[in-house]
C-alpha cells in the first residue's frame, strides 16, 4: 500500500506549521535500531489487503519540516498501527442479508481505511526517505503520474455499468429506441475516453536514468480529471435509461422475504 495523503488539517500551513504537529506524519524520535514516527494517513484503498505500506510525503517540504521528510516500509500488522475503516452508502445492507444483489462484489470489493501511527518503528534498513526534504516533491509528482494514470481501471466498471444499462433497456422492451442507443453511445464514448488517457500516458512513457520506465505526466492527469468527471455523467445516463426502479429498488432482503417477495 503506497500511503501518501495525510489529514493535512489547515491547508494554508505546511506541516511544521500546523496547531497539531500529527496532521502530518512524522518522525517523533530515533535509536540506534531505527525511528519511530507519528501520524496518520487518509483514505488509504486496499491498505486492509496489504501485506506492506509505504509511508511517503504528501506535499511539498521546506527545510523546517525535515521531520516530515520520511519514506520507510512498515508491516500492515506493526504495533502502534490502527486502521479506522472506512464507510460506504449501503455498507449496513450486508447486514440485512443481502450479498447476492445488494453488494455487488460480496467477497473482494473495495474498501479503504484511516491509518492512525502512534510511534510505529521503522528499522534503518527500511528508511528510504530521513530528512532530505528537497526530494519530497519530485516523489509526490511522481508517484500522482504513476497512480493518475492507474485511474483507467474505472473504465472497467464502466463496462460494467453500460452493460447493465444495455441489459435494462432490453427487459424494459427499448433497445431499438434512438434515444436510448444515442445513451448508450455516449456512455461508451465517455468510457473509452478514459481509457484512451491512460493507455496514452503509458505509450508516451519514457525511460528514466535508473532503467525505470515513468508515464506522461499531462496525460495521467488528464486521464485523473477525465475519471472526476465522466463515470458520474455515465451513472446519470444509466439512470436515464433504466428508470426510477434504480434508485428505489426493494432491498434484497424485501425480495426473499416470505410474505412481501411473492408480492
Amino acid at each position: 500500500g503506497g500511503a501518501m495523503t495525510d489529514p493535512k488539517g489547515d491547508r494554508s500551513k505546511g506541516p511544521s506549521e500546523q496547531d497539531d504537529p500529527d496532521l502530518f506524519t512524522r518522525i517523533v524520535d530515533s535509536d540506534e535500531k531505527g525511528v519511530y514516527v507519528s501520524g496518520a494517513k487518509a483514505h488509504q484503498t486496499g491498505c486492509i489487503n496489504s501485506h506492506w505500506i509505504i509511508l511517503m510525503p504528501t506535499i511539498r517540504l521546506t527545510q523546517n519540516d525535515k521531520e516530515y521528510a520520511i519514506v520507510g516500509a512498515i508491516p500492515a500488522d506493526v504495533k502502534g498501527l490502527t486502521y479506522i475503516y472506512g464507510r460506504q452508502s449501503c455498507d449496513t445492507r450486508v447486514m440485512e442479508g443481502g450479498g447476492d444483489i445488494d453488494l455487488g462484489n460480496a467477497k473482494f470489493g473495495g474498501q479503504e481505511a484511516m491509518m492512525i501511527l502512534d510511534r510505529v518503528f521503522i528499522p534503518w534498513d527500511k528508511l528510504f526517505m530521513n530528512g532530505e526534504f528537497e526530494f519530497a516533491s519530485m516523489l509526490v509528482e511522481r508517484f500522482t503520474c504513476y497512480h493518475r494514470r492507474s485511474y483507467v481501471c474505472k473504465t472497467g466498471l464502466g463496462d460494467v455499468l453500460i452493460g447493465a444499462a444495455a441489459t435494462i433497456a432490453d427487459y424494459n422492451g427499448v433497445p431499438n429506441v434512438s434515444h436510448i442507443k444515442d445513451k448508450i453511445i455516449e456512455m461508451t464514448h465517455l468510457n473509452e475516453t478514459i481509457f484512451a488517457a491512460g493507455i496514452a500516458s503509458s505509450h508516451q512513457g519514457h525511460k528514466m536514468k535508473s532503467g525505470v520506465y515513468l508515464n506522461d505526466d499531462m496525460l495521467a492527469q488528464v486521464c485523473k480529471h477525465s475519471v472526476t468527471r465522466f463515470p458520474y455523467e455515465i451513472s446519470r445516463l444509466a439512470q436515464d435509461i433504466a428508470g426510477g426502479l434504480m434508485v428505489t429498488l426493494p432491498s434484497e432482503k424485501d425480495f426473499r422475504h416470505p410474505e412481501a417477495g411473492p408480492m
